[in-house]
């Protein structure tokens, strides 16, 4: 198989008594197998939507979806015992333990109770399986959303910001657990806007900008698409970081401190300007680096100034657009 999630043309708008609005704009998505895909985008981009889609969840105004080589939602019966999925925030049962939730659906899908032990201890919940869910925080919720849809063993999981209300070191552990899925040989499709993780989890990314993909592909490669726009050095002795500041100020080369020296703002082809101007006052350079293009700044590049799709048309609208 080589693609798991497959996505051509989609469209989903949503109509007022005012106004239509493409929550999806004529989208194309490929996700390969294997490894973790990011879906990326500003709330409001469509991601959601996207998802909800994929799952049957709400029908598009138009184009296609299809998982695991399936046509959604027509093939969804025989695909969706090998798909696993949090969408949102999960729905729990509040006066149940976590345990107690996860064995009612495992019954309704024929699945044994070792397996609500295992995904239990997966997610770092088998000291508190037995308190009532109404007790549990947010990140907690979250983490029995996400043994819920790992109770199938599936190849393909897709998850709706699954570190959502997670403290850093339950994000860690989210992020270790997302690895070891796709070390499994399972595929993980996973949207989120924390974008430091991303960039440390995700082997491919897409991104999306009010409704439409304006970036896709493997991180490294995305990454390449963004400007580095300044100049990180360290000077040679201490003290001299002030001074440094205020020769390249004279110099026309704006600096700010970056840590233990500064940030020059300008493109590394520069470089050289900036060691003659601080030779010339007998300061030396320790270190001089171009700065690294982040996926936050890639991401802010690609969607600021992503023109908005123009109004859909009621002629446009299938029985899906409401």
């Amino acid at each position: 198989m080589g693609a798991v999630i497959e996505v051509e043309g989609l469209r989903k708008a949503y109509r007022s008594r005012r106004r239509t609005r493409m929550a999806v704009d004529g989208l194309d998505l490929a996700v390969p197998e294997g490894g973790v895909f990011g879906f990326l985008g500003p709330n409001g981009s469509g991601k959601t939507t996207t998802i909800r889609c994929l799952l049957g969840l709400i029908r598009p105004t138009s184009g296609s979806c299809r998982l695991l080589g399936d046509e959604v939602p027509r093939g969804l019966p025989r695909v969706l015992g090998r798909v696993g999925a949090i969408v949102e925030t999960p729905a729990l049962f509040p006066a149940f333990s976590g345990r107690r939730n996860l064995e009612v659906l495992a019954r309704t899908e024929g699945i044994g109770p070792a397996a609500v032990d295992a995904v239990l201890a997966r997610v770092g919940l088998a000291e508190r399986a037995d308190d009532a869910v109404k007790g549990y925080s947010l990140g907690m919720r979250q983490r029995l959303g996400l043994a819920a849809a790992l109770l199938k063993d599936p190849a393909l999981v897709i998850l709706d910001e699954p570190a959502n209300g997670l403290d850093p070191a339950g994000i860690v552990e989210v992020r270790q657990l997302l690895r070891a899925l796709a070390a499994e040989g399972r595929t993980v499709f996973v949207s989120s806007h924390i974008l430091v993780e991303v960039q440390q989890t995700c082997d491919q990314v897409a991104i999306l900008a009010r409704g439409r993909c304006v970036a896709a592909g493997p991180v490294d490669e995305v990454l390449q698409t963004g400007r580095s726009t300044g100049v990180l050095v360290a000077l040679d002795g201490t003290g001299n970081t002030a001074a440094a500041r205020e020769v390249l100020a004279a110099a026309g080369l704006p600096a700010e401190p970056a840590g233990e020296g500064l940030r020059v703002g300008i493109d590394a082809s520069r470089a050289a300007d900036i060691t003659r101007a601080l030779a010339a006052r007998d300061l030396w350079v320790r270190d001089l680096r171009p700065e690294e293009v982040s996926l936050e700044s890639v991401f802010l590049e690609l969607t600021a100034d992503t023109p908005a799709p123009p109004p859909a048309a009621p002629s446009a609208l299938g029985p899906g657009g409401a």
